[in-house]
Parts: structure tokens; sequence; C-alpha cells
């Protein structure tokens, strides 16, 4: 089942955020978070009523996906970053395709042009996801940031609504 962030979804969001922080360099967060950290990203995301969606499996928060800020300038508010993340224990399951398909439609609702994906290499299954909605690879970043002592090259992709 797919529905809106609630603010007790933070400290299963958060759960699933620290696996890929302190396992993956699909996000370049070094340290923990917590859930008041993710409660707070939750209100802000919330407050400019961006679309912030959960994933439930068996009553259970199985993953999160949702809409932010590109950039700071207003120019830049027909255009929103996506950010998606499924328990590692369900990925795999079409999870996060259901996700996607459901901040997609919310991001055509509220009349956003265009998203933006980031997505630090490798991760085959990320690629595999975005190309599937249709994102176009827009450009490669090399060298961009280092993790666990490793320097990770950076992909933007984009898809038009």
């Amino acid at each position: 089942m797919i529905r809106n962030v609630k603010p007790f979804d933070a400290e299963h969001i958060a759960k699933i955020y620290n696996y890929y922080i302190e396992n993956t360099a699909v996000t370049f967060d070094e340290n923990p978070v917590t859930t008041e950290k993710i409660r707070q990203k939750i209100d802000d995301i919330c407050a400019k009523a961006y679309p912030y969606l959960v994933c439930e499996k068996n009553n259970q928060l199985v993953g999160y996906a949702h809409l932010n800020t590109w950039r700071s300038h207003s120019a830049y508010n027909i255009t929103l970053e996506t950010t998606i993340y499924i328990d590692p224990e369900h990925t795999g399951k079409g999870l996060g395709v259901k996700l996607y398909e459901a901040l997609i439609e919310k991001s055509r609702k509220i009349n956003i042009h265009s998203l933006i994906a980031v997505i630090s290499l490798p991760n085959d299954s990320s690629r595999k996801l975005h190309e599937k909605f249709g994102f176009q690879l827009v450009g490669n970043f090399k060298e961009t940031g280092i993790k666990f002592n490793k320097l990770i090259d950076v992909e933007f992709w984009q898809k038009i609504l």
C-alpha cells in the first residue's frame, strides 16, 4: 500500500536510510540520522506541499520516496529532485516501481515540469528504475564524491513531465 507519510513514520524511515548511510555509497551522508532529523525533513517537505510517500507491506513500512527542492532560486520551482529508498530486505520486489509511479503521478498533479534524479555509482538497480520511467542520463560527474575511501562518480538523470 502506498500512502502519504505521517510523522510517526520517521523512525522506520531513519532505519531504512541509516542502512544505506552505513553500508553503501548511494548516499554521501556519513553519519546515521536520528528520528528527529527525519521528522524535521518530513515537516519541511510537507510544508512545501511536495509529495512524500511511503510503501507498506503487511503493515510494515518498507520504502519511501519524496520530492524536494532542486535548487534554491525560484526559477527552479518547476524542477524537483527525487529520492527513493527501499528496505534492503524488500528490494527487487517491484516496490520501487509502485512508489515511483505514485510519485510521478503526484508530480504531474502539482504541475512540476521536470524531475531530477542523482545516482552515485555503481547503482545498476537505480539506473534501471529510472530508465523504466523514461528518465534520461543528462550528465556524469567523474570522481565527484568520496565515501569509504573510494572516489565516486555521480550521474544526473532527468524526466520531463
